[in-house]
C-alpha cells in the first residue's frame, strides 16, 4: 500500500467537517427564508392580499405585469372574484396594485426558496459533499416544498369560489407543511454541525420533542384563529367578553364543529394552549438546568425558549387587545417561528 493511498482517507476525514458545516449554513439560510416567507405570507393574509392573483402559474407567473395592457387584463380577472364583487366592488386599479404586490412577493419569495436549494444542492452533490442517506434526506425535503406550493395553490382556490375567505383548515395545513419544513431543514442541519450525543437523559430528550410537538399545535391552531378571523371577537384579556369559559364556546351542532368554526372555541383553545406552552417552557427550561449531562448548549436553548414562549405569549396579547393591526399580527405570526425554532433547538440539542 503506498503513502498516497493512506494519506486519501485521512484527507477526506479532514475535509469532512468543512463540507458539513457548508452544507449546514446553506441549510440554515434557506431556513431564514423559509421564516421570511412565513412573515410575508402572514402580512399577506392581514393586507387581505391573498386573493389578488387568480391564477397559478409557477412559471409564467414569475412575471408581473409589465405594462397597463397587462395590468387591465389582470384586474379584470380579479374582478370576476366574489372578493372583489363582495367586497372590493369599488376598487380601482391603484388600490389593486397595492395588494396585488403583496401576493406577487408573497410568491416570487417561494420560487426564490426553491431555486435556493435546488441550486446549491446539485452543486453539494455533484462535488461529493453530499452522501446518499443526507441526500435522500434533502430530497425528500426538496419534494415537500414542491407540495407546498400545490398547497398554497389548493388554500387560495377555497377562497375563489363563492365565500372570498379561505379555508381555515387549508390555512391551518399550508403554515404546517411550512413550519414541517423548516423543521427538517433545521433538524438536519444542525445533526451535521452537533454530530455527537449530548448524554442528556431518555425522559428529558423526549420531553424536549413533545414540547416542540405542543409549540407546532398552538401554531396550527393560530393558524385556524386567523382563518375565521377569530382575532377580530373576544379582544379583552385575560376574560374573554368577562368570562373566563364563553357560555357560546359549545353552540354549535355537532358539539365537535366548535373547535374549527366557533370564534369562542377556536380563540379559546388558543389562548388555553398559550398558557400551556408557557407553563410547560419554563418548566422545561427548569427541568434542562437541573440535568448536568443536559450540556451547556442545552441550558442555552432552554434559557432562549423561555425567553421567547414569555415574550410571543405577550405580544399575542397585545395583538388581541389591538384588534389584530398588520404590524403586531405580523411580529406575532414571526414569533410563533422563532419560538418554534428555539424548541427545535433544545429538542435537537438534547438528542
Amino acid at each position: 500500500m503506498t503513502a498516497a493511498t493512506l494519506a486519501t482517507p485521512a484527507r477526506a476525514t479532514a475535509a469532512e467537517p468543512h463540507g458539513h458545516r457548508a452544507v449546514a449554513a446553506w441549510l440554515l439560510a434557506c431556513c431564514a427564508l423559509v421564516f421570511a416567507m412565513v412573515v410575508v405570507g402572514g402580512a399577506t393574509r392581514l393586507t387581505h392580499s391573498g386573493l389578488s392573483i387568480v391564477e397559478w402559474q409557477p412559471l409564467v407567473g414569475a412575471v408581473p405585469p409589465l405594462d397597463e395592457a397587462a395590468w387591465a387584463r389582470t384586474f379584470a380577472q380579479y374582478q370576476l372574484t366574489p372578493e372583489f364583487r363582495l367586497r372590493n366592488h369599488d376598487m380601482d386599479l391603484e388600490g389593486f396594485k397595492s395588494i396585488f404586490w403583496w401576493e406577487y412577493f408573497h410568491r416570487l419569495l417561494g420560487r426564490l426558496i426553491g431555486v435556493a436549494f435546488l441550486v446549491p444542492f446539485l452543486v453539494f452533490w455533484a462535488r461529493g459533499r453530499i452522501g446518499r442517506p443526507l441526500g435522500g434526506r434533502l430530497a425528500a425535503i426538496f419534494v415537500l416544498g414542491g407540495l407546498q406550493g400545490a398547497m398554497g395553490w389548493y388554500m387560495v382556490k377555497s377562497g375563489l369560489v363563492d365565500d372570498p375567505r379561505v379555508s381555515q383548515f387549508r390555512l391551518a395545513a399550508h403554515l404546517g407543511l411550512a413550519l414541517l419544513i423548516f423543521a427538517a431543514m433545521f433538524w438536519v442541519a444542525h445533526g451535521l454541525l452537533r454530530p455527537a450525543p449530548s448524554g442528556a437523559p431518555a425522559p428529558l430528550r423526549r420531553a424536549g420533542a413533545a414540547f416542540a410537538a405542543l409549540v407546532l399545535a398552538m401554531a396550527l391552531t393560530g393558524a385556524l384563529v386567523a382563518g375565521i378571523r377569530a382575532g377580530f371577537a373576544y379582544n379583552t384579556w385575560p376574560l374573554m367578553n368577562g368570562h373566563w369559559i364563553p357560555p357560546e364556546i359549545l353552540m354549535i351542532e355537532p358539539w365537535w364543529r366548535n373547535f374549527g368554526y366557533n370564534m369562542a372555541a377556536v380563540q379559546f383553545v388558543h389562548r388555553t394552549l398559550a398558557l400551556g406552552v408557557l407553563a410547560g417552557a419554563w418548566l422545561l427550561a427548569w427541568r434542562v438546568h437541573a440535568a448536568p449531562a443536559a450540556g451547556a448548549e442545552s441550558r442555552l436553548a432552554a434559557k432562549v425558549l423561555a425567553a421567547a414562549v414569555l415574550a410571543q405569549v405577550g405580544l399575542g396579547i397585545a395583538t388581541l387587545l389591538e384588534r389584530v393591526p398588520v404590524a403586531l399580527g405580523a411580529a406575532h405570526q414571526a414569533g410563533a417561528v422563532i419560538v418554534f425554532a428555539s424548541a427545535l433547538w433544545l429538542a435537537r440539542s438534547l438528542r
